[in-house]
């Protein structure tokens, strides 16, 4: 075995012989690579045999190893579950995962209110809805919905429905809705409405066309021309969209059709959706840390990532290749289709191969239009940081640059932002707020102190909690390349002295940007230095002051939210923090404190109904 320290060799001589998942961690407790195994004792060790054997990825990833913990399950299904969402949860940097930590949008029918809506959303939960989707752009999202509202026009208002109104909203004149506040349609008209749009965005179209054709023909034969209108209406524009989808096959299929493509470090994969043998939609999605991985394992998590979010599963799965944990995915895959037969399937002729070469051809291009438009960002952003060292006369592009700013009302709920930007782009996840504590009044400048203050004393802990092995925020374990106060001399002054303070200034360049002219001031220089208006360098630094400057707005906003709900229940008698603290733990908000009864208020420890009714009155 590779020579390792004692610590990981005592963990690797008690691993057990279960199946299970092993979760790695760097020395600052950072979880780096989660997998899972049959055999945990087996499949770990094997990282720290021989690393002859090992790929670059692999030999990196050992290198980097501080700590392993395990989790033992009961099978290797639970294995396959518990690993996927502790990916999905720590999205660890030597794991293939998808690109996009945010949320993919959905179609959401809430299928279990009397008269459904349908809206967008990014998360699913078991509240008797329907879902579609995901989809990569909430644009796409829209645009769909919009299709689908000329067709099956649903309701969008907050009207209590009791079909009994005296006049339709403007919808209804513009045909965008159905009027069921009016009792244009009833209940289970309107019920049906929303299963055809079901059944619609699930690609079953005929079945649809052929009822409203029948429907249509009764109205006219009953002399109601304009339900008959409506009925033809509807089926011309469903027709209209069906035409544009590709018919594939005769067999009526419910496929999905999935190619991928691969460069360098990240991989394409494109999934067209075939219903009821129809092209009806195709969606492509980014991975990354793929390197050194074989497509056939590329494709596998893909397919548990993807399969795992998506609101629908259907029986057939073509793949451009096979993939070594078919089995167990494929018995995964079943319990999310409700214990129905699912099969990955690579064809090897006929319309399914023809299929999955349509779907690699478009990955490929896909993936190749991406590639060029992230070399023209990732062009600007190296042009932009070299000018920033040049113009700054700094040692080394300025890879992470940190901005800081203040927000207040009139020295009121006074929050510091700091954003953190590496190499040109946001790194959201390192963001932080603070809220002033050491100041009275609106003080910028001594707002700015305290918190800089408080950000380089977090630097000095992260350097003793790193060399006794302990976990530290990467917010402020590293110094950045180039500090940016937003503010002229005044606060660059307080950003030197603070810097002067921790033994740091000439370590760390700083500069104070005022907003007017766009000014860089720098340390012991009177005179400021303005970079060319056209300059990449100069759009870098007004892209990281506007971030900043959101960012301290935007934490602003919730606090003085916090503090004005705060201070409106302080203004009672008889109400402390005690009792407040009660009444915003049952009620949650002020506004649900208001919309409160006397009785429900009085239920609350510690508030009376002499007190419950103070309440009341006041709130009102």
């Amino acid at each position: 075995m590779m020579p390792v320290s004692d610590h990981i060799q005592g963990i690797l001589n008690t691993l057990p012989t279960k199946p299970g998942c092993y979760i790695m961690k760097d020395a600052t407790g950072t979880i780096i690579y989660v997998g899972k195994a049959i055999n945990l004792r087996n499949r770990v060790r094997s990282y720290f045999h021989s690393n002859h054997d090992h790929d670059n990825k692999t030999r990196k990833l050992v290198r980097n190893i501080a700590d392993i913990e395990w989790i033992v399950v009961a099978s290797e299904l639970e294995a396959l579950i518990l690993e996927m969402n502790l990916i999905k949860k720590h999205r660890p940097h030597y794991n293939v995962r998808l690109k996009d930590d945010k949320r993919y949008p959905y179609i959401k029918v809430h299928w279990g209110d009397p008269y459904p809506k349908v809206t967008v959303t990014r998360q699913m939960v078991q509240d008797g809805s329907r879902y579609y989707g995901p989809y990569t752009s909430v644009w796409a999202v829209h645009q769909t919905l919009d299709v689908l509202r000329r067709i099956f026009p649903y309701l969008t208002c907050d009207r209590e429905i009791t079909g009994k109104d005296p006049r339709p909203c403007l919808y209804y004149d513009i045909k965008l809705c159905a009027g069921p506040c009016i009792g244009a349609i009833d209940q289970a008209g309107y019920r049906q409405l929303i299963a055809d749009l079901g059944h619609f965005l699930e690609g079953h179209t005929q079945p649809i066309v052929e009822r409203l054709q029948s429907e249509m023909e009764t109205a006219a034969e009953e002399l109601r021309f304009e339900q008959a209108a409506a009925r033809r209406d509807q089926i011309q524009a469903i027709e209209k969209v069906v035409e544009r989808q590709k018919v594939i096959s005769a067999e009526q299929m419910d496929s999905d059709v999935i190619a991928l493509a691969r460069s360098d470090s990240e991989a394409c994969v494109q999934i067209f959706f075939v219903r009821a043998g129809k092209l009806i939609g195709r969606e492509y999605f980014i991975l990354e840390g793929t390197q050194d991985e074989a497509d056939s394992e590329v494709m596998a998590e893909f397919l548990k990532q993807f399969y795992s979010e998506a609101a629908l599963v259907p029986p057939q799965l073509l793949l451009p290749n096979e993939i070594e944990e078919a089995q167990i995915i494929q018995q995964w895959l079943r319990t999310r289709r409700h214990g129905q037969m699912v099969e990955l399937v690579v064809p090897h002729s006929g319309t399914p191969q023809e299929l999955v070469e349509m779907a690699t051809e478009n990955a490929v291009e896909t993936l190749k239009a991406l590639r060029a438009q992230w070399e023209v960002d990732t062009n600007r952003q190296s042009e932009a940081l070299a000018e920033l060292q040049q113009a700054l006369q700094l040692p080394s592009p300025p890879n992470r640059i940190e901005c800081y700013d203040i927000s207040n009302t009139q020295g009121t709920a006074s929050v510091g932002s700091m954003v953190v930007f590496e190499q040109g782009v946001p790194s959201k996840k390192l963001y932080r707020r603070f809220n002033i504590q050491t100041v009275e009044g609106p003080n910028d400048f001594a707002s700015m102190e305290e918190v800089l203050t408080r950000r380089f004393r977090r630097w000095v802990a992260a350097q003793e909690q790193t060399k006794l092995g302990k976990k530290v925020d990467p917010s402020f374990a590293v110094l950045p390349d180039l500090l940016i106060v937003d503010g002229g001399k005044g606060q660059l002054g307080r950003a030197v002295a603070v810097l002067e303070r921790f033994d740091l200034l000439g370590r760390v360049p700083v500069t104070g940007l005022a907003k007017q002219e766009e000014e860089l001031f720098l340390p012991g220089q009177s005179n400021s230095l303005l970079l060319p208006r056209q300059s990449q360098g100069l759009y870098l630094i007004q892209r990281v002051r506007d971030e900043a400057h959101r960012f301290a707005i935007t934490a602003h906003r919730k606090r003085r939210t916090k503090l004005g709900l705060a201070s409106r229940l302080d203004a009672i008698p008889g109400i402390g923090p005690t009792r407040r603290k009660a009444l915003l733990t049952q009620f949650g908000s002020i506004e649900a404190i208001e919309e409160a009864s006397v009785e429900e208020l009085a239920t609350v420890p510690g508030i009376n109904i002499d007190l419950a009714e103070a309440i009341k009155s006041m709130l009102e």
